[in-house]
């Protein structure tokens, strides 16, 4: 017998090392917080003087995969009402169960939660800690501690700024001005401002009470509800970089204190019964209230679980290591065949043909191992022993484990993404534990089961239990909010705030076209961009958007001949070429050659459909791969692209973008994560590194080449992973052989993507981890885009030529649409106009205008929108005249410098009908609808606007509808009353 050695296969794979072996000279240093709060400040400023600010972005949602719940807090008097802290999606409040949801926090410093605290005693007094500490890819940092008294509608802010990532916010019970802070610190470079805080006058000073070192923070705080003075902390060792994670360490442990936070001891030391040391990762606290010496705590335990003895009468991978090609060929063709397969070998990769490989010397046996060893896994080949829950009953001087056994699939590696335990207040022995699955124990944590259910996503973070009925959870999840009433065994879910969190969005050539996307743990989904949110999907049976793919949707192109066929796919480089008529799924992949040392893939893995031909795909791993037949087969076009991967236990030296110009075939950029950016222009044959110019070490987050200008082509890099909010925009005009550096004048937040527009070389957009910028000349400046957007991190873009819409992916709001029309003409000549009216859009008519099918329903009214532009601010009056200029309306508008968007109700004044209907004949007289109201008929009208001696005009077109030829029917069957309705 020999002892076998299991694979630990996650999104991350645990690997406590040294600190010493984890750190490195970040690029620069982090951005300081107080430069990122001014920063913010400034581009508010800005708002008031953009140009921009009032286009109209509307929410083509989708809702109901949802977005990552931090926390909820519910009011214990009104369980109905309650609010909701997404990770990245802002903070909302429903006061009707979860039927509907009012944001409250969209327009501070950063949308990013890690933890709120609602004073319901003493009016309703919100607290929010910014900055989410599930430590994820994706988990932004805050600015601090945020506060309001007056139910959200006002916010204060309340320092700590710099701890960048809150744990826990406790109020002391009896004084709503004393309050404790766990703070988790920088999740990218150590700091000092990271451990325990307490304030005592409602949050204008504070102190740090516990402090153990800059890499260690607090993640946890629960206070006795019986003595205010005793309370217990868990802190968390954990530091992150782009390629390794380490997640447990001997700063972890749990801290209690008896005076009130002003000392604390530690209470995992030898002997206690709990862990210490290397190998204490994320903990979590529960407290029980009727009897407070009861404790819970749920521990990640990083160290590695023993290697067991068993029979091992099949091959391993090690086995190949040292083995002779004697040995090799040896081998039972049954066997090899056996490992072959249950190892994912390509079929092409029989016994027969790798035996004759090694006997002809094309491979040696190692190579067996070497293809299934990549640099991020050869270190990882025994587990870690993951969720444990641990129990005291004396206040937290001894513990002991509840359970014999592993939780198996609770953690699986990666534990630092939960941590939450919770034990029912009425109940010291039934508790629940958050992590992939949601269990829960009857028997104090003895046995578990699972209370996922069919309507439950996975990855739980946040659960409040009733204390007044049995059995009533409000749970938070990666996929939103799930209501039960009877303990687990049904869920409902409430999910109708707009707060998924995309990585990437793609439209298609349909009419009208949809949008498709991938997002943060709920696939990938597709849906019109004609999407407004509505209840009516419950009665029609189906919501209109549909997904495609589960997992972490990745990026998505779609070829626009049909826009049946899709290229998408989940995390690491999985993608698939689905067929959407007939739902058909095949695996694209590319894979390495056996010989050959395994692929590197991003977790987002970037993928580019060809604008000359889309049968043409590209594929990025640390290396660029290019398809002539969608997929099925590859060729790999270039060498290591990166700086050649890091020992780590996150996959780097990756790719990161792909761009092939639209102006010539086989000109190709891409970007990778470790800085480097490289251009070919002869589709592959060769490359040249065009990045030593720019700064070095960083994610070269998007690649752009121009639409207008062969040799024209922007760069963004991102420095989120080093806590560097720089915001590093670059141009060259010479295939990135020099560049410039551009955008100097955007707000401290990291740059995720640029987009040229196709129509304007002047106009770029830029998208940030703090929203959405326009540039009308060429990068040199920058204006912020403000209606209809909350302050979320805008992930990517895309522009869809033919309908001249911007469709915005956020990662945390889901997704936004703006039309483009009347951004693309501000050109500096139409800027030096004093006004300016754009097209406005037609109007059908419809004789259902103003109507009131009954007393108790409102009367159909519609509206019309005069987009202009104004050099000044200042009053502005609309006229709106028949083609020979006969006044029908006066309207007055506010402008503001920029673009403004009245709008005009269609009506006819009352004092002017007569002389209108004077010019008509009889039978097409103008009349009072039902609300008194007189509107404009089919026709062509003049819009004419004045501010002091300036004037512009535009033109207005109603246009006859359908329904209007059925004018002379006395009356309209029900059936034929709905089939007009849709016109």
């Amino acid at each position: 017998m020999r002892k076998r050695r299991t694979l630990c296969f996650g999104l991350l794979l645990g690997l406590v090392l040294t600190s010493a072996q984890a750190q490195e000279q970040a690029p620069v240093p982090p951005t300081p917080a107080d430069v990122r709060l001014r920063s913010y400040q400034e581009r508010m400023a800005r708002v008031e003087h953009s140009l921009v600010r009032n286009v109209p972005f509307r929410s083509i949602g989708p809702t109901i995969m949802s977005g990552r719940v931090v926390d909820v807090d519910v009011n214990p008097d009104d369980p109905t009402e309650f609010y909701v802290a997404y990770a990245s999606g802002g903070l909302w409040k429903t006061e009707n169960n979860g039927i509907s949801f009012q944001p409250l926090f969209d327009r501070e410093a950063t949308m990013t939660i890690g933890d709120i605290a609602v004073d319901w005693a003493h009016g309703e007094v919100i607290w929010v800690g910014t900055g989410e500490s599930n430590s994820s890819r994706s988990s932004y940092a805050g600015t601090g501690i945020y506060r309001s008294t007056d139910g959200g509608r006002t916010w204060e802010h309340l320092g700590l700024a710099e701890t960048h990532h809150i744990g826990r916010i406790v109020i002391h019970p009896d004084d709503p001005n004393t309050v404790w802070v766990a703070a988790v610190g920088h999740l990218y470079s150590p700091n000092p401002e990271r451990g325990i805080y307490k304030t005592t006058d409602g949050g204008r000073t504070w102190r740090r009470v516990l402090y153990v070192d800059d890499n260690t923070g607090g993640i946890d705080l629960v206070i006795d509800p019986t003595n205010p003075n005793v309370l217990y902390a868990a802190m968390w060792h954990r530091e992150r970089r782009a390629w390794n994670f380490v997640e447990a360490g001997p700063g972890s442990g749990i801290f209690k204190s008896t005076d009130g936070g002003e000392t604390w001891q530690r209470l995992n030391v030898e002997g206690s019964g709990f862990p210490t040391g290397e190998g204490v990762g994320r903990i979590g606290l529960a407290i029980y209230p009727k009897n407070p010496q009861i404790l819970y705590a749920l521990l990640d335990n990083q160290y590695h679980r023993p290697e067991e003895e068993a029979e091992q009468p099949a091959l391993t991978k090690e086995d190949f290591l040292e083995m002779s090609r004697e040995a090799f060929l040896a081998l039972s063709d049954d066997s090899l065949e056996a490992f072959l397969r249950e190892n994912g070998f390509p079929r092409e990769y029989t016994a027969t043909r790798v035996k004759e490989m090694v006997r002809r010397g094309e491979i040696e046996p190692r190579a067996l191992y070497d293809y299934l060893t990549d640099a991020n896994q050869e270190l990882f080949e025994t587990p870690v022993i993951g969720a444990e829950v641990y129990r005291s009953d004396d206040g937290g001087r001894t513990w002991h484990r509840t359970h014999e056994g592993y939780l198996d699939n609770v953690y699986f590696s990666y534990g630092y993404y939960f941590g939450q335990i919770r034990v029912d207040p009425n109940d010291p022995d039934h508790v629940y534990i958050m992590g992939v699955p949601m269990l829960v124990s009857d028997d104090g944590g003895r046995t578990w089961r699972s209370i996922d259910r069919e309507n439950v996503h996975v990855d739980h973070h946040a659960l409040w239990v009733n204390p007044n009925r049995p059995g009533h959870l409000v749970n938070g999840n990666d996929g939103g909010v799930n209501l039960t009433y009877d303990d687990g065994r049904t869920w409902f879910k409430a999910n109708t705030p707009p707060v998924g969190q995309f990585y990437a969005v793609a439209v298609d050539s349909a009419r009208p076209y949809n949008v498709y996307g991938g997002l943060q743990d709920n696939g990938v989904w597709v849906g019109p961009s004609t999407y407004e949110f509505s209840y009516e999907w419950y009665a029609e049976g189906r919501y209109p958007y549909e997904r495609l793919l589960g997992g972490d949707g990745m990026q998505v192109q779609v070829d626009p001949r049909t826009n049946d066929i899709v290229y998408t796919g989940f995390q690491f480089g999985n993608y698939f070429r689905i067929e959407r008529k007939t739902g058909r799924r095949v695996p694209i992949k590319p894979r390495h050659k056996l010989g050959e040392r395994p692929l590197r893939f991003n977790w987002e893995t970037p993928i580019f459909l060809s604008r000359h031909h889309p049968d043409i795909l590209y594929l990025g791993s640390n290396k660029l791969h290019r398809s002539f037949n969608r997929g099925d087969d590859w060729e790999t076009i270039s060498g290591d692209l990166t700086r050649g991967g890091r020992k780590g236990d996150v996959p780097y030296g990756t790719l990161t973008t792909i761009a092939e110009s639209e102006l010539r075939f086989g000109l190709i950029y891409v970007g990778s994560d470790d800085g480097l950016v490289h251009v070919t222009r002869d589709g592959g044959v060769t490359w040249t590194r065009i990045s030593d110019e720019l700064p070095q070490h960083l994610w070269v987050s998007h690649v752009e080449p121009s639409q207008h200008v062969e040799s024209r082509v922007y760069v963004a890099l991102n420095g989120y992973r080093w806590d560097d909010f720089t915001p590093y925009l670059y141009r060259s005009e010479d295939y990135g052989l020099h560049w410039t550096r551009i955008g100097t004048d955007l707000p401290y937040e990291p740059i995720n993507v640029v987009r040229e527009d196709p129509y304007n070389p002047d106009i770029l957009y830029v998208g940030t981890d703090g929203g959405l910028y326009v540039s009308l000349d060429g990068g040199r400046s920058f204006m912020p885009f403000y209606e209809g957007l909350p302050h979320a991190p805008v992930h990517d873009l895309v522009i869809h030529k033919r309908a001249r819409d911007l469709v915005v992916a956020t990662h945390g709001r889901s997704l936004y649409v703006a039309d483009l029309e009347e951004i693309e003409q501000l050109t500096p000549a139409l800027l030096a106009r004093p006004l300016h009216v754009f097209a406005i859009d037609t109007v059908r008519h419809n004789p259902n205008w103003g109507r009131i099918r009954a007393a108790w329903m409102p009367p159909d009214t519609p509206a019309v929108r005069i987009p202009y532009y104004s050099r000044e601010a200042g009053p502005v009056t609309i006229r709106v005249l028949t083609e020979d200029d006969l006044l029908l309306a006066v309207r007055t508008d506010t402008a503001e410098v920029g673009l403004n968007y009245p709008v005009y109700d269609l009506t006819i004044d009352t004092t002017q009908v007569a002389a209108f209907n004077a010019r008509r004949d009889e039978k097409a007289q103008v009349r009072a609808a039902d609300n008194g109201r007189y509107y404009l008929p089919p026709g062509t009208y003049m819009v004419e606007l004045v501010r002091g001696a300036a004037t512009a005009r535009g033109r207005l077109v109603v246009q006859r509808s359908r329904r209007d030829r059925f004018q002379m029917l006395p009356r309209v069957e029900p059936e034929m009353e709905r089939y007009l309705e849709r016109y």
